[in-house]
């Protein structure tokens, strides 16, 4: 019987010497991503990708994780404050004033899950019964959010808040590589 395919050439090790005994390798520490060249706090993104996708969302700063944080503002488009990742981004030359936004306390620990404390219940009972609802927002951590956003929503015109609700996206003859954002 033949073969189906090229073969592959592969070198048995015999004895005890299979691997590089002693130094082991150094873990490298994961750097984070360099800022693409035109996002400054302020400025307007695109997402492309996710439940937000075509939305306009306005950059606030880059997280220690390589993230970037980034909001609607909720009140204008509905798009709370996220962490994005920059390779789903288009940055356009469109900015907004962010005058005195603090965001200094909004860090990756900021949008980690909290755990239940309870026994996870295995029954099937559990499974299909009606009282386990998502876990929701913390209205502390809605209140928050809504008193950070405040401050951008009142310096934008109604030119950019129409801006910004609007969603993205190609129709016929637009080709994305002929466009300026």
């Amino acid at each position: 019987m033949g073969q189906a395919g090229q073969q592959r050439c592969v070198q048995k090790k015999f004895g005890k010497n299979n691997g590089v005994k002693g130094a082991k390798a150094e873990k490298k520490t994961a750097k984070t991503a360099a800022l693409k060249k035109n996002a400054v706090p302020g400025s307007v993104l695109i997402l492309l990708a996710g439940r937000f996708r075509g939305r306009r969302v306005v950059f606030l700063k880059q997280l220690d994780s390589g993230l970037l944080l980034v909001t609607g503002p909720y009140a204008i488009n509905g798009v709370p404050l996220r962490r994005v990742n920059q390779r789903y981004c288009i940055v356009t030359s469109t900015r907004v004033d962010l005058k005195g936004a603090d965001y200094s306390s909004i860090d990756d620990a900021y949008f980690a899950r909290t755990e239940d404390k309870k026994k996870k219940d295995k029954s099937e009972g559990a499974f299909f019964s009606e009282g386990s609802a998502k876990s929701q927002m913390s209205q502390e951590k809605k209140d928050k959010q809504k008193k950070m956003e405040d401050c951008i929503a009142k310096g934008l015109g109604a030119d950019m808040k129409s801006y910004l609700k609007t969603r993205f996206s190609l129709s016929a003859n637009m080709y994305p590589h002929e466009l300026k954002f």
